[in-house]
């Protein structure tokens, strides 16, 4: 059973808007892409654990504090004997060891992720004594990209390779498992320590008027043209078809996500979109949506009960 779902992360989803509304420095670019690519190495491994999920418990995403200490899990899978701890990796290319360091092909030393492993695994361990729940830990190293490739990697590493997912899939579901209330509880605890706003963000500064306005294609990201097409828009890069209160309404989420504090209304609404279409229009896909707070000087827009 799946007790925690994996979602987009916050930051992701704005550092996506940021991106297409304005020029990111090459640092933030870089950052950008890591969260990305990250994020898409965390669903294929999802993706690849989800056959183990009926007699077992499935964690993801888990951001806890032990021992005034945070630390950050991927995945968590309970089974009835052992509960295993998996520090997902996307990484693309040629690396290797040495003296314990890690370095890419390039020679440039990089973190090295089983020293991050080993914290969690320590910092868990706590935990589980602290919930007086006893399960002993295993711990794994896990890469999903087929083209990265580790050199002068000892054997004894707990890593396991994209070759060798398959095969570890099916080592552990010969592993019998049946699950009780005792490892309900203890899971439920763990999400209930989950830490929801990470202090980890490094997002780059940005402010309204700053941002470049206009409705930009769900798929390729390109700003729709400022002339419509009867009820759709129409991407000039990609031919992607939108409609019109799809497209507004995507793009009211937007806002909201990059501007949480500020007020939804008409005016605000139809400046974001780029006023490709008329402010009554806006107002007529929000009344629908939303429900409105009038007032003599502004109305607004808040959410449905």
């Amino acid at each position: 059973m799946i007790m925690k779902p994996r979602y987009e992360p916050l930051e992701l989803k704005i550092m996506r808007s940021l991106r297409v509304r304005m020029n990111l420095s090459a640092k933030d670019e870089s950052y950008y892409v890591n969260l990305d690519k990250g994020y898409q190495g965390e669903q294929k491994f999802d993706k690849w654990l989800e056959p183990l999920s009926p007699d077992r418990l499935i964690l993801n995403d888990l951001l806890l504090e032990c021992n005034n200490s945070l630390f950050q899990i991927d995945s968590l899978l309970i089974t009835s004997n052992t509960i295993y701890l998996f520090e997902v990796k996307n990484y693309e290319g040629d690396f290797f060891i040495d003296a314990d360091r890690w370095y890419s092909s390039s020679k440039i030393e990089i973190k090295n992720p089983l020293l991050q492993l080993s914290r969690n695994e320590s910092l868990l361990r706590r935990m589980l004594q602290e919930f007086v729940f006893h399960l002993p830990i295993e711990s794994y190293l896990i890469f999903v990209n087929p083209e990265f490739l580790l050199y002068q990697a000892s054997l004894k590493l707990p890593i396991i390779f994209p070759a060798q997912l398959n095969r570890f899939l099916a080592k552990l579901k010969k592993s019998p498992s049946k699950i009780n209330a005792s490892h309900s509880k203890f899971a439920e605890q763990l999400i209930s320590n989950h830490i929801e706003e990470s202090p980890f963000n490094r997002l780059p500064d940005y402010e309204f008027d700053e941002l470049e306005k206009g409705m930009s294609c769900l798929v390729c990201q390109t700003f729709y043209p400022s002339f419509p097409y009867k009820k759709y828009l129409i991407c000039n890069s990609c031919s992607f078809r939108e409609d019109y209160q799809t497209a507004v309404l995507r793009n009211v989420e937007e806002f909201k996500t990059l501007f949480p504090n500020s007020k939804i209304t008409t005016n605000t609404i139809h400046e974001w979109c780029g006023s490709i279409m008329s402010k009554r229009t806006i107002r007529n896909i929000l009344l629908k949506s939303f429900k409105i707070i009038r007032h003599s000087n502004c109305s607004y827009y808040i959410d449905k009960d």
